[in-house]
């Protein structure tokens, strides 16, 4: 699995079910998900857009996005993802919700009142979420997810072991699956800075780092093969990603490698 795979937006779409089902109490059959291709030709488009199948009722389309960082005009982005949904997938009713996985306190609005209208969405902020509501699940997704949760007053090293070893007790002898979930935790986990904690929790259980490679680990080798073309396509993918995902430039140069020059470049 090539780094640009760990960090896009198929790690969201992994758990976009569970993101629904464990944080806005959707109580959803399965999911579909859809093509946002058409929308906006400056390449704003929507996170993730499913067609859902509730317990009861009629299918709808759901909306899921995730912020890194507060933005004063998310809610006027989000009505206009709104629009553009409604336009591509006429006469279903849409479900917006927006999870908030930045490291400050979440400070947006979660909709907008005017004299033309009054609009609203659901907001989660994952530091409200208690850790141990995704823990308690038996699927890996959402217990990838608890890393970005509430910890209360549990040590942040003992809840980054526990959560290692009950991933590895859920992918049994599927080393690569095993794999595909570090590599997720590792991604998410930079987001509350708790990167030396995951290290260190490597070490206690005695991971093999090098038969399990975290995209950290994998990016270090590669920049130290001198960016070689390649490479370095990789890492300018992954931070085009990271900027959509509204991802500090200070934040996504130390996971590329970048200079932050470079990166501002991506911004604009």
């Amino acid at each position: 699995m090539g780094q640009k795979d760990i960090i896009s937006k198929s790690i969201l779409k992994r758990i976009l079910l569970d993101m629904a089902v464990y944080l806005f109490r959707l109580e959803l059959v399965d999911a579909e998900l859809l093509s946002t291709e058409e929308q906006r030709i400056e390449d704003r488009r929507s996170d993730l857009v499913a067609k859902v199948n509730p317990v009861r009722g009629d299918p709808f389309i759901l909306h899921l996005e995730i912020q890194n960082a507060n933005d004063g005009q998310m809610p006027v982005r989000m009505l206009r993802y709104l629009a553009d949904i409604h336009l591509t997938y006429p006469g279903y009713r849409v479900h917006q919700c927006l999870v908030y996985i930045g490291a400050e306190r979440l400070s947006m609005a979660a909709g907008l009142d005017s004299p033309q209208l009054q609009y609203r969405y659901e907001i989660v902020d994952m530091r409200d979420i208690d850790y141990r509501t995704l823990y308690d699940s038996q699927s890996p997704d959402a217990l990838v997810l608890a890393i970005l949760g509430d910890f209360g007053g549990d040590d942040p090293q003992e809840v980054v072991v526990r959560l290692l070893l009950k991933l590895r007790a859920l992918a049994g002898q599927d080393e690569g699956r095993l794999r595909e979930y570090l590599q997720m935790l590792e991604v998410l986990a930079d987001n509350r800075h708790l990167g030396v904690n995951i290290q260190e929790a490597y070490d206690m259980l005695q991971i093999d780092i090098e038969r399990l490679p975290s995209y950290r680990k994998g990016m270090e080798k590669g920049m130290e093969k001198g960016m070689e073309k390649g490479e370095r396509l990789k890492a300018l993918q992954v931070a085009r990603e990271l900027v959509a995902l509204n991802f500090s430039p200070e934040q996504i140069a130390a996971i590329t490698k970048l200079p932050l020059a470079e990166i501002a470049k991506l911004e604009k």
